[in-house]
């Protein structure tokens, strides 16, 4: 938010608190002056002062007579005489007995002011004033362009209208002198009014940008900071800070100007404290200085070779070094260590749970899966796939011509569903849920039919079968829950042996297993 005057642009009225007034009434807050004397009663035969102070662009605050006692507010919109003729528009931000304590702030005298108001600025004045502002970050840039095009080595940074549209001043920020006549004749032909040229420095830059800067905040040079001070890196020595530039710069590229605001609070903690010192003589060795806490008091030291620092009071430092100074030496540094009291944290445990706007931070990370929650769930999908899948045939022995079906792959003595040589039930019937091998009836028992295909097997009995089997090893062995597969005979031509291979691979395919 903020008003026309600031450097931030706008209207008239912020547009964060929707007042109607200026900036001035609680809005940008920008170079504000609190009036404390508001509230009182001044006397009957009070004469107010007659120097007001006005506020323009850019926290550029002047003073004015009131010669004619126009009743004026703070915020109101005045028009005043202009510094080289013509008039201009600004704020009131400040009356009474205020500007008297402001003028002697500044050293200012009354003699010094000259400059009267007008009168309180009309609408036509306003909106001759919106529109003069409205050409300035146009005017801005065309000005850099003709800038580039000349090879000046100069910045321009911000443009400030004059409220009757006759005269612009051009800030601009340069390492050392700029010739501008050339630029100043191609600019007045360019844009038909009067112009000034006004060198700064890097701080007024920034203060006219405005900015946020590395605490968070606004920029102190652009909100109530008028008068900048020198900045050393003495001021960062003296509060024992890291002399790192991007850490001690501003925007301006400049040393912050808070680094002067505690340095008179640590230049009296110093006092106190010995200067230069950067050793302590004693017994053992030679005791090296490494760091002092101001406020606290405290000095470390340490030996060489060692980790330990050990902490002294600032008192009993210069004892030692009034001892060092007179040839004698303590015998220890540690036996006169000091005990330091534990920094203890308190850990806040918060009184709310799930209250709007307080929720904990790390509600919206990634939760740690539950591994075993998943492989339970994996080893689910996988027991209900399987029992969906088709039960897969038998797989052929190795190093054997034909292939052999194992009945039983179950450890737990399951029946298979489909079994060739299973014996049928008794009654002749076969068993529920077994279909019979091809060339076997219902009823047939063990016997065996004669397969053209195959061959005749041989009668009698089946014990040199068996000790065949046992003693040849590619034939597979039966398992336990069941017998190898009838039909193995010795000596049969390869060819046999491939088309009873097909046969069964293609009677394999048409069959569908049945569940048990």
């Amino acid at each position: 938010m903020g008003c026309g005057s600031c450097s931030t642009g706008g209207g008239c009225a912020p547009s964060g608190c929707k007042s109607n007034g200026s900036c001035l009434t609680g809005g940008c807050g920008k170079m504000e002056v609190y009036d404390w004397l508001s509230n009182l009663d001044m006397p009957s035969n009070y004469i107010p002062f007659q120097v007001i102070e006005v506020k323009f662009k850019g926290a550029r605050k002047e003073f004015f007579l009131n010669t004619e006692n126009i009743y004026l507010e703070i915020g109101e919109l005045i028009a005043v005489e202009g510094p080289t003729g013509g008039y201009d528009i600004g704020h009131v931000s400040l009356t009474g007995e205020l500007v008297r304590m402001q003028m002697k702030r500044r050293k200012a005298t009354i003699d010094q002011v000259t400059r009267k108001v007008y009168r309180k600025a009309t609408e036509a004045d306003v909106e001759k004033w919106k529109i003069a502002k409205g050409l300035e970050w146009e005017t801005m840039h065309k000005a850099r362009t003709l800038a580039l095009d000349l090879r000046l080595s100069m910045k321009i940074s911000d443009v400030d209208y004059q409220g009757d549209k006759t005269k612009a001043t051009f800030f601009y920020t340069a390492e050392g002198r700029v010739d501008f006549r050339e630029l100043i004749k191609k600019m007045a032909e360019t844009f038909r009014i009067r112009i000034e040229m006004r060198q700064i420095g890097m701080r007024q830059e920034a203060g006219r940008l405005g900015g946020i800067g590395s605490c968070g905040r606004e920029l102190c040079c652009s909100t109530w900071l008028t008068n900048f001070k020198t900045v050393s890196t003495a001021a960062a020595r003296y509060q024992n800070l890291s002399l790192n530039t991007l850490k001690l710069a501003g925007q301006c590229g400049k040393l912050k100007c808070c680094l002067n605001y505690e340095l008179d609070t640590y230049l009296d903690a110093l006092k106190d404290i010995p200067d230069r010192i950067e050793s302590l003589q004693t017994e053992i060795g030679v005791a090296r200085h490494q760091k002092t806490d101001i406020f606290k008091k405290v000095m470390w030291f340490s030996y060489p070779n060692t980790e330990d620092w050990i902490p002294l009071k600032v008192d009993r430092v210069k004892e030692i070094m009034a001892m060092n100074k007179r040839g004698q030496k303590p015998v220890n540094l540690k036996e006169e260590a000091i005990e330091l009291t534990p920094v203890t944290v308190v850990e806040k445990i918060p009184d709310y749970e799930n209250v709007v706007g307080q929720d904990s931070l790390t509600r919206l990370d990634d939760k740690p899966r539950n591994k075993g929650n998943k492989n339970s769930k994996n080893r689910s999908n996988e027991n209900r796939d399987r029992g969906n899948r088709p039960e897969k045939g038998p797989k052929p022995a190795q190093n054997a011509n034909k292939p052999v079906q194992n009945p039983n792959k179950s450890a737990q003595g399951a029946k298979p569903a489909n079994v060739q040589n299973a014996k049928p039930a008794q009654g002749g019937k076969p068993a529920q849920g077994v279909k019979p091998p091809p060339g076997l009836k219902a009823g047939q028992g063990d016997k065996p039919v004669q397969n053209p295909k195959q061959g005749q097997q041989p009668k009698g009995n089946n014990k040199p079968d068996q000790n065949k089997r046992e003693n040849n090893p590619e034939v597979a062995q039966p398992t336990d829950g069941g017998s190898a597969q009838a039909g193995i005979e010795g000596g049969q031509p390869s060819a046999n042996k491939n088309r009873n291979r097909n046969n069964n691979r293609r009677k394999k395919q048409k069959e569908k297993p049945k569940d048990e």
